[in-house]
């Protein structure tokens, strides 16, 4: 079982773009996931899409809220993750899908600078990336290169040990470029053993 979602910050349009399409493609396309059960969620933060900013209605970072080990508050702003671990309903229904759902493995869709992208993987996701690699032709990261106190990453790869990947696409590419380089490579997932 796999889940795939995009737009956990609003700021992040191509990565709505990519799942959008990904979505379009499963459904013409059927036998890219026999036997397979796929979760598609292009949109994990509609407010912030709609808005075009990181953070909720709220202003919460969103990829900072989950209930990971190493959550802590920090000051508000851009990275403010709340108050508590799970404050906000996006958080919460990621986790209920999550427990409910037992996927096998995770990918979850940002944007960053050129250069940074890549394929970063949280706890015994490294083999997934690697194979993501071999598509898209993007580097294999361990780390993102800074803390990411109570991130999705942290929460299900490294403390649930749930393969987790994020998918760090150029945020200067246009959104159909970054489907062209990575549908392959999120194809090759959803079929992986």
């Amino acid at each position: 079982k796999t889940l795939i979602f995009g737009a956990i910050h609003g700021d992040e349009p191509t990565t709505a773009h990519v799942t959008r399409q990904l979505v379009e493609h499963l459904t013409a396309h059927p036998e890219a996931f026999s036997e397979r059960r796929v979760i598609v969620l292009p949109v994990a933060n509609p407010d912030g899409l709609a808005r075009r900013t990181r953070v909720n209605a709220r202003q919460i970072d969103l990829n900072r809220n989950f209930p990971a080990k190493n959550f802590a508050v920090s000051q508000k702003g851009r990275y403010f993750g709340g108050e508590q671990p799970a404050s906000e309903p996006e958080t919460q229904s990621l986790i209920l899908l999550i427990d409910d759902w037992q996927p096998d493995r995770i990918i979850t869709i940002h944007a960053i600078a050129r250069g940074k992208h890549g394929n970063n993987f949280d706890g015994p996701g490294e083999a997934l990336a690697q194979l993501m690699s071999h598509h898209n032709k993007y580097a294999v990261l361990p780390s993102i290169g800074y803390p990411t106190p109570g991130s999705f990453g942290s929460w299900s790869g490294i403390d649930r040990q749930t393969p987790t990947i994020t998918l760090e696409l150029p945020s200067d590419a246009a959104g159909e470029s970054c489907w062209q380089e990575c549908r392959e490579a999120l194809l090759a997932v959803i079929q992986a053993k």
